[in-house]
């Protein structure tokens, strides 16, 4: 991609997501994302209604009076963007491939960290781990991330999430709100993901093209798999071809949400062909009226 088309880019996705921030997601995302606990602010003389517990004994006893500790939320949080850059979210049925709705997705989420002063950073993955940008504050940080986004070229093909997970695991030492973007193929990672979200809050964010689910009628046809390579003839033509694949992918999908669902990772699932703004703001209002419950 040419700078020139990179900047023409960044601009629009900057465009959106700001509008998308403001109108749709700033007040929902500070709800549904909490600090990483208490931290003191200051002491202050003991008012009616008080809670004794909170009364600071040392400070009472040197001035005669009654003091209580302060605490507030820590409200600061470190977001992750997990990146999935494996040859497969290069696929599109229409204007938009599966990676430039992941970069737009990412665009957001980061805007969003940024508008509430968190921290934010990415990791890049196919089969390997292959960039980590650690987590920082600021717009600058967050435009160079979306450039990486639309710029970043991965050395592996295929896709491993759970050697991402591990990775990101061993890099992100404190909890930190993951965000994981990715079509969901390759090898089982359910263990590393349950390991994960034991101590991060995971959301996970499957990325799919309706194609992949529905097969058209449009004769013999020649399915290549974009990440192995492996090459498969279908005649589409055929209502029990067409019936099988959309069997198959309905199978993967319930299976993903089960796994989903036993890992006690919440899910936000977008396709490229579709408009991705509704399924966002239904996960950030869903969650957050089951966090005021």
């Amino acid at each position: 991609m040419l700078p020139g088309e990179v900047l023409n880019k960044i601009r629009r996705i900057q465009i959106t997501t700001n509008r998308m921030v403001e109108d749709l997601l700033g007040g929902e995302y500070h709800s549904v994302f909490k600090g990483r606990g208490m931290e003191f602010d200051e002491v202050r003389p003991y008012q009616s209604g008080d809670d004794i517990r909170s009364i600071d004994w040392n400070v009472t006893s040197r001035t005669g009076h009654l003091h209580v500790k302060r605490y507030v939320e820590e409200r600061e949080l470190t977001v992750m963007l997990l990146i999935d850059a494996s040859a497969s979210m290069r696929f599109g049925s229409g204007p938009r491939s599966k990676s430039e709705v992941c970069a737009e997705i990412a665009a957001l989420l980061a805007f969003s960290a940024i508008r509430n002063h968190d921290k934010v950073g990415a990791l890049f993955f196919t089969d390997r781990a292959e960039r980590f940008v650690p987590p920082r504050k600021g717009s600058k940080h967050v435009l160079r991330l979306v450039r990486d986004i639309l710029c970043f070229e991965p050395r592996g093909r295929e896709t491993d999430i759970g050697e991402a997970l591990r990775t990101f695991n061993l890099a992100i030492r404190k909890r930190c709100v993951a965000f994981l973007l990715s079509d969901f193929g390759g090898p089982d990672f359910s263990r590393p993901l349950k390991v994960v979200n034991r101590k991060h809050d995971v959301v996970a964010v499957p990325i799919e093209d309706r194609r992949e689910s529905r097969l058209p009628p449009a004769g013999i046809v020649v399915w290549e798999d974009a990440e192995s390579g492996v090459q498969l003839e279908m005649d589409t033509s055929l209502l029990s071809v067409r019936e099988g694949f959309q069997d198959f992918a309905a199978r993967r999908q319930a299976a993903r949400r089960a796994l989903f669902q036993s890992a006690g990772v919440d899910f936000i699932e977008v396709f490229s062909d579709l408009p991705y703004e509704a399924p966002l703001v239904g996960f950030f209002r869903r969650r957050s009226q089951r966090m005021r419950h």
